[in-house]
C-alpha cells in the first residue's frame, strides 16, 4: 500500500480522456468519415467507450461496432484516410483541458518534478493538439504512439521517459484514465493514478490496478511530493 504524499521526481500524463476533452473531435472527425462512405455513426457517448488504442483502432471499432473486429481491409484503407484528413483539419476544434488540468500542470511545474506527455496518439495530432490548446509548453517530453516501436500498454514509453529524466520507475508516477495507463504503469514498475472522468471503455476505473483514484490533476499534485 503507497504512503502520501508520494515521493516521485517526474510525472507522466496521459493525453485523451486525462489531459484534453478529445471526443468532441474525436466523434466530429467520425462522423464526416461515415458521411464520406455514407454509413451511420455511432453516438458520441458510444464513441467515446472506443477511445484510447489509437486512431487505428478507433476507426475500427466505428465501422464494426465491436472493440476487437476487423473490419474489410479496403473499406478500412479508405476509411482511415478519410478519418485523419478530418480528423487533421478539425484537430482542436471542440477539445479543450478538463477542469483542474492547468492548475495540476502549474503545480507539478513549481514542485520542480519533470513533466511529460505519454499518449497513444500519433505525433501528427498530438502535437498541434498540445499547442493549440495551451498546454504543449509545460512538457519536457512529449512521446506519442508512433515515436517509439512499442506504445502503451506496453511499458516501454514509460521506461523511456524513466531513462530520458534519470529516474527509478518507482519515482515516475503515470496519471491515466484507462486500463492501457495502469496496465503499462504496473508492467514498468511505476505508480499509477487514475482520474475518474476520462476514456476507458466505459468501465469505472476504481476497478483497476491502480494506487489512487484523483478527481482531477490539481488534487493529484496535492497527493505527492518531489523526492530528494
Amino acid at each position: 500500500m503507497k504512503s502520501f504524499p508520494l515521493p516521485i521526481k517526474a510525472v507522466v500524463i496521459d493525453l485523451d480522456g486525462t489531459l484534453l476533452n478529445t471526443a468532441p473531435d474525436l466523434a466530429h472527425a467520425a462522423e464526416l468519415m461515415m458521411a464520406d462512405l455514407g454509413r451511420p455513426c455511432p453516438s458520441l457517448e458510444t464513441i467515446s467507450t472506443y477511445i484510447g488504442n489509437g486512431v487505428s483502432r478507433l476507426v475500427k471499432r466505428v465501422l464494426t461496432g465491436e472493440m476487437d473486429a476487423e473490419p474489410d481491409a479496403a473499406l478500412f484503407e479508405q476509411a482511415i484516410a478519410s478519418y485523419q484528413k478530418h480528423y487533421g483539419e478539425h484537430v482542436s476544434l471542440y477539445s479543450r483541458p478538463f477542469d483542474g488540468v492547468v492548475e495540476g500542470l502549474d503545480a507539478f511545474k513549481a514542485m520542480g518534478v519533470h513533466i511529460a506527455c505519454i499518449t497513444n496518439k500519433a505525433a501528427q495530432f498530438t502535437h498541434p493538439l498540445l499547442k493549440d490548446t495551451g498546454l504543449f509548453d509545460y512538457f519536457e517530453l512529449i512521446l506519442s504512439g508512433d515515436t517509439l516501436p512499442k506504445r502503451k500498454p506496453d511499458p516501454l514509453p514509460l521506461l523511456h521517459a524513466c531513462e530520458a529524466f534519470k529516474v527509478q520507475p518507482a519515482e515516475l508516477l503515470l496519471i491515466g484514465d484507462s486500463l492501457n495507463d495502469t496496465q503499462a504503469a504496473r508492467a514498468a514498475g511505476c505508480p499509477v493514478f487514475c482520474v475518474p472522468y476520462g476514456y476507458n471503455r466505459g468501465r469505472p476505473v476504481a476497478e483497476l490496478d491502480l494506487d489512487a483514484v484523483v478527481p482531477t490533476l490539481a488534487e493529484a499534485a496535492k497527493m505527492v511530493a518531489k523526492a530528494g
